[in-house]
């Protein structure tokens, strides 16, 4: 399969799970100049070198492939050890203008059904959904709360290999925790005055981190926090999920990312500021 670089403007990091291959790896998603969303991977994004860990909406370069493993689309393997970081962040002045400049490139859906349409006719499996409402989120103890000893295998495996990772390498890995919980947003969509409720799993890195943030400062009361983060300020925002799917079962989506923007004007009062300048 050829090669090629590409520049990438990353939406997504889910939260790390365990590899065979790199110990841990998260799934990273984002888009290209011309608008088209991808999915990296393998990336064991904490285990790589400092000057190549990359920030959501910042810019990387590095090499990729089309998976051959993998006939979703989007998915590609990327070269770890080409990573770059392209600039800083994209700003968020000006209302997330310069931000908005790429989501505009893409189609947001407004109804689950659409998206799902989409990818039985041309087999997209990344896409964006604006859902109408927020209803709540759920928050369900995982079966497993800690590792399997499989799973804790993969996590320790290069530790047992000298030279591989310094004594920081290794801590981060032994450092890696397992959510105890799982964590869904229930929302509703409404078009053409028909409503429909829907439920999907939350994937994103930073939901993750959220929950370690709210229980290191809140303790056993680490929930009412957490669910005002989710629940309220969120969706006060221009909510928006980046949803994808799930390798071997390429009908079921997870919300890969959280996007919130501020909100912006109808479109049709952004167009009227535009014609009075």
């Amino acid at each position: 399969m050829a090669t090629r670089k590409a520049r990438i403007l990353i939406l997504c990091k889910t939260y790390p799970s365990p590899s065979s291959k790199y110990s841990e790896t998260s799934c990273v998603a984002g888009m290209e100049d011309n608008g088209h969303l991808i999915r990296l991977f393998p990336v064991p994004f904490r285990l790589i070198n400092d000057d190549q860990q990359f920030k959501k909406w910042q810019f990387i370069k590095a090499t990729i492939e089309k998976a051959k493993d993998d006939h979703r689309p989007e998915s590609h393997h990327i070269k770890v050890d080409t990573i770059g970081r392209d600039g800083p962040p994209v700003s968020t002045k000006n209302a997330w203008a310069e931000r908005w400049a790429f989501l505009d490139k893409a189609r947001i859906h407004d109804e689950f059904s659409a998206l799902e349409a989409d990818r039985v006719s041309t087999g997209h499996t990344l896409a964006f959904l604006r859902p109408s409402r927020i209803l709540a989120v759920d928050v369900t103890p995982s079966s497993n709360p800690d590792w399997t000893s499989q799973e804790r295998d993969k996590l320790l495996k290069y530790q047992q290999q000298a030279g591989l990772f310094d004594a920081a390498d290794a801590r981060a890995i032994r450092t890696l925790r397992k959510l105890p919980f799982e964590f869904h947003y229930r929302y509703r969509c409404d078009v053409g005055g028909v409503q429909a409720e829907y439920r999907h799993k939350i994937a994103d890195w930073e939901a993750g981190a959220l929950f370690w943030n709210c229980r290191k400062n809140y303790g056993e009361k680490w929930e009412a926090p957490f669910r005002e983060k989710l629940e309220s300020v969120l969706p006060a925002a221009d909510l928006i999920f980046l949803m994808g799917t799930i390798h071997r079962f390429p009908d079921q989506w997870l919300i890969v990312s959280l996007i919130y923007p501020p909100k912006r004007p109808p479109l049709r009062e952004r167009q009227q500021s535009l014609f009075d300048l």
